[in-house]
């Protein structure tokens, strides 16, 4: 689910707890999270409605003017169902807190060498987590395509790539590009020095 970030703030703020979407099916289901840009959301339920059950109440706490406006939003998709999607503030992303963790014990570093041989060892286009990371950490904020393509490789694989050193800390993504973490820094000097 996307949703835009002058919303989440609101989220963030306590102003929001509800969104509405149209959609074929429900992208998120209830009792799970979802991560953002803020951190992480609960998503409390999401219940698929008709049109009239929408209220003011509901409009409001989506933080648009009324259920009038809210029903102009849907339908301004032709095609799915309506969902009221609740949600709340859920904590900080884990990542967050990993990619600050820059003091790694000599275990948590074998822990992460053994995770990057095995991310090389499963890839289609041969080891290439060090080579990355030694990409991003000498041009930060570079363009992922311009990336890609300074080591002949795809935009989207080098973004599914990238996703996979974000979702242990080791990067952080901007727009444009990416830089490495404190976490990602440690790694790639100690992994240098290790050989």
């Amino acid at each position: 689910m996307l949703i835009r970030n002058a919303v989440l703030q609101r989220i963030a703020d306590g102003e929001v707890d509800t969104l509405f979407r149209r959609q074929a099916r429900p992208t998120v289901k209830a009792c799970r999270t979802l991560r953002t840009a803020i951190g992480l959301l609960d998503i409390v339920a999401v219940d698929r409605i008709e049109l009239d059950d929408v209220s003011d109440d509901d409009a409001r706490r989506a933080g648009m003017a009324d259920r009038h406006a809210v029903r102009a939003m849907l339908e301004e998709k032709s095609a799915g169902d309506d969902y009221r999607v609740r949600v709340r503030l859920g904590g900080v992303d884990p990542r967050e807190v990993l990619r600050a963790a820059d003091d790694l014990s000599d275990d948590e570093l074998t822990g992460v060498r053994a995770r990057l041989e095995r991310i090389d060892a499963l890839s289609p286009h041969g080891p290439w987590t060090r080579a990355v990371l030694r990409l991003i950490a000498a041009r930060p904020h570079v363009r992922a395509a311009d990336l890609a393509a300074s080591i002949d490789l795809d935009t989207p694989t080098f973004k599914a790539d990238v996703k996979k050193l974000k979702a242990i800390g080791l990067t952080i993504s901007h727009s444009p590009g990416y830089e490495l973490s404190a976490r990602g820094r440690a790694v790639l000097e100690r992994l240098d020095r290790a050989g």
